[in-house]
């Protein structure tokens, strides 16, 4: 892929819609609208990479209540021709056909690698790579399982959301018991992961969200960058055709 004259490539991750009240989250989810807004004149395309709601499980016919201005936001762009595509998250990686059959818009629920004007990007949401974190990893295979979806359809969408909103709202993230500073280049794990991932292949670009860090840190060769969340930062990435840059994004009333 080449980008076009004055196009750029948008990414952004950790929304957490839904948290921690209602009205907490529809001024998030309009300032995150003001944003989208705000580059749609210059996206060639926009990565939305995980954790966009704090809790989403589709149903057959049943998905969650609310994000109205965001998911019309969605289909507004990509209406227009604006290429859209979300990962999963570890809060939200129950999505299934709503967003590829209702707004268009592809679904990842694994990393991908593409390369635009040369450049290699490998981008995930994070959860689950790298060394450690072996109760989440068997937690997240259990999840995932067509099984255990199949078996969780089978609660009134009532009670299976509340459940949900239930144990999202006790995670660590959420309780203050995990510590969301940097810990050094030797215990992360997603950059232990990237070096790694470096030794079998060259990456130019390693794109993740998951950490709530907003961060940029050379390995080598490769950037490693961590797009941070819309709880504290505000922060998305910008890939301009030559570099890539953490932003943050300050709306105008």
């Amino acid at each position: 892929m080449q980008l076009p004259q004055g196009k750029k490539i948008f990414f952004a991750s950790d929304f957490h819609l839904g948290i921690p009240d209602k009205a907490s989250s529809l001024l998030r989810e309009k300032r995150i609208c003001k944003w989208l807004d705000s580059i749609r004149d210059e996206a060639a395309k926009i990565y939305l990479v995980g954790d966009l709601f704090d809790v989403w499980f589709e149903y057959k016919n049943v998905v969650p209540k609310g994000y109205t201005r965001f998911l019309g936001k969605l289909a507004e762009l990509a209406d227009a021709g604006i290429p859209i595509e979300i990962f999963t998250g570890n809060h939200d990686l129950w999505m299934h056909n709503y967003f590829p059959e209702e707004l268009n818009i592809p679904v990842h629920f694994d990393s991908i690698t593409f390369e635009v004007n040369g450049k290699k990007f490998f981008v995930a949401h994070g959860d689950g790579l790298g060394p450690g974190d072996k109760k989440y990893k068997m937690l997240k295979s259990l999840m995932n399982s067509p099984l255990s979806q199949w078996l969780y359809r089978r609660i009134h969408p009532d009670t299976g959301v509340g459940i949900a909103n239930y144990f999202s709202r006790r995670g660590a993230k959420h309780q203050g018991t995990q510590d969301g500073a940097f810990k050094g280049e030797d215990r992360e794990w997603l950059i232990l992961f990237a070096k790694a991932y470096l030794q079998k292949e060259h990456i130019d670009y390693f794109v993740f969200g998951h950490r709530h860090l907003a961060l940029t840190l050379p390995i080598k060769d490769s950037l490693y960058v961590n797009l941070g969340d819309w709880i504290s930062y505000n922060t998305y990435g910008v890939f301009d055709g030559n570099n890539f840059s953490l932003k943050t994004f300050e709306a105008h009333a």
